[in-house]
């Protein structure tokens, strides 16, 4: 019989025979495997025949090893090994305990409860790695449906709700954001209508709808239309807007950490001035892993 490519040979055969080359006796060897002697040495005949080679020299009372049944017991161990680990690996994966999550979230996110859920996830979810990704609310909303992402922090209202699921993340209020050597910063108190005439520095409305509108509103509210003077892809290149004195900006009160030397923050207390962030991923399609790592982001306990 012409030798079998290795491809063609089954791993129990290969299971067998480490029993064998292990105890060098085909009685321990069966009942190890719990199997009787014959089918056994049956086995290791027709696994020598797929190798074209002999693996096992018989005596009387003693079965010895050649050369290639060594060579086959090293590699044979290493790929039993390989396979297991397979199995084991591919059970994780279809239980969500291994695997990888894109995480999509809005800059202010950061400053908020996410980097200790962050600390949390890793610490609970050792298989499951995340890829973190700072983006706009829209940029992340588009993703989400282009399955390029996987869960996204975002601050609502955003178009293109549907098909997502959508839970609160976390909570947090506008703050007035201006330069530190501004004339209105040394002012004990400080109101939203006192920026009127002031120019602003503001996202692009296509970024965040929502929240730009949000913004938008609390100052007509104020009696006022906000001077957009310059726009800033992000929250992180707002502040470093306002840290240089080009404008005043409304920003979320979480990133008051962010420059505290250059830019004065006041938070409004309007109401209106309340929002949140919320996580959200796509209804159909996720992976375990994704589920997984969902529930775990929004379990306040």
């Amino acid at each position: 019989m012409a030798p079998h490519p290795a491809s063609a040979i089954d791993l129990r055969l290969l299971r067998q025979f480490v029993a064998v080359a292990e105890e060098l006796h085909f009685r321990r060897a069966a009942r190890r495997l719990a199997m009787s002697q014959p089918p056994l040495t049956a086995a290791i005949q027709r696994l020598e025949a797929e190798i074209g080679a002999t693996l096992l020299e018989r005596g009387n009372r003693a079965v010895a090893l050649t050369p290639a049944g060594a060579t086959l017991l090293e590699e044979a161990r290493a790929l039993l090994r390989q396979a297991d680990h397979a199995v084991l690996a591919a059970r994780d994966a279809a239980a969500g305990r291994l695997g990888i999550v894109r995480l999509g979230y809005v800059g202010s996110a950061m400053y908020g409860r996410l980097p200790a859920t962050i600390r949390s996830l890793r610490r609970h979810h050792p298989g499951l790695r995340l890829e973190l990704r700072e983006a706009t609310t829209a940029a992340q909303v588009a993703a989400l449906h282009a399955g390029e992402l996987d869960i996204g922090i975002v601050i609502p209202p955003f178009g293109g709700e549907a098909g997502l699921h959508v839970q609160a993340f976390d909570a947090d209020r506008l703050a007035i954001a201006l330069p530190a050597a501004h004339p209105l910063s040394s002012r004990t108190a400080l109101r939203l209508a006192d920026l009127a005439g002031e120019p602003f520095v503001l996202w692009p409305a296509r970024e965040g709808r929502g929240f730009h509108d949000r913004v938008i509103r609390l100052c007509a509210a104020a009696g006022f239309v906000p001077e957009v003077v310059q726009e800033a892809h992000g929250m992180h290149a707002v502040l470093s807007l306002v840290a240089v004195e080009a404008g005043v900006s409304i920003v979320p009160a979480a990133m008051a950490s962010v420059r505290p030397v250059e830019i004065r923050y006041v938070p409004l207390p309007e109401d209106a001035a309340a929002f949140e962030h919320v996580a959200c991923r796509r209804e159909a399609g996720a992976a375990p892993a994704t589920l997984v790592l969902f529930a775990a982001l929004i379990d306040r306990r």
